[in-house]
């Protein structure tokens, strides 16, 4: 079941928003490639923590404040 309007995987839940965001527009692809929910969203949330360790500046500014 792919995921939007700020419908996400519970796993995501603690995480930052722009994190989280980002981590279900990566998620979405891989289920819609793969079909296995679980091997998507383990693959969203690790490919946007390397996302934004690549792209440090992609990060909110206020959100940058909390690290």
């Amino acid at each position: 079941m792919p995921w939007y309007n700020g419908d996400y995987p519970p796993s995501y839940k603690n995480q930052p928003p722009y994190l989280r965001e980002k981590a279900v527009e990566i998620a979405n692809e891989v289920l819609k490639s793969t079909g296995n929910e679980g091997e998507a969203i383990a693959t969203g949330l690790k490919q946007a923590h390397l996302h934004y360790e690549a792209h440090p500046d992609e990060i909110p500014a206020d959100e940058k404040n909390k690290r």
